[in-house]
């Protein structure tokens, strides 16, 4: 069985590592190389990958990397037990907040980015 786990370029590993383990609880396992950090993070584990702002990520595109914010299709889902805490503790993190969606039946959830422009949403776990 095959399984996976989420790599995340950011332009500072010291900085990202902060944040995410100040934003979401997740916590440092290893430092294989210089600029490649993993964090566990629940059931998964997390690559944060230093990459310079500017740089092309392939030969094969024009396009470079750049942390402001930004669209892709693909985001973290982080699933949470209070959403009200969480989403308090990302933002004192430097989590910037876009839009919150409150359903009490099914379970709120907030949409946001973290400081590289990467989006992400807290999703609130119903019992």
């Amino acid at each position: 069985m095959a399984s996976v786990s989420i790599s995340v370029e950011v332009p500072n590993v010291a900085d990202a590592v902060q944040f995410y383990v100040s934003a979401f609880g997740f916590s440092k396992v290893s430092e294989p190389v210089p600029g490649v950090v993993i964090l566990h993070a629940g059931n998964s584990e997390i690559c944060l990958l230093e990459k310079r702002a500017g740089s092309r990520p392939s030969s094969h595109t024009q396009e470079t990397r750049r942390y402001e914010r930004h669209w892709t299709p693909v985001h973290l889902d982080i699933h949470v037990d209070n959403l009200k805490t969480a989403l308090a503790k990302a933002l004192a993190a430097g989590a910037i907040p876009e839009q919150l969606f409150e359903n009490t039946e099914h379970g709120s959830a907030a949409f946001c980015s973290d400081p590289y422009g990467h989006g992400f949403c807290l999703i609130e776990r119903r019992r």
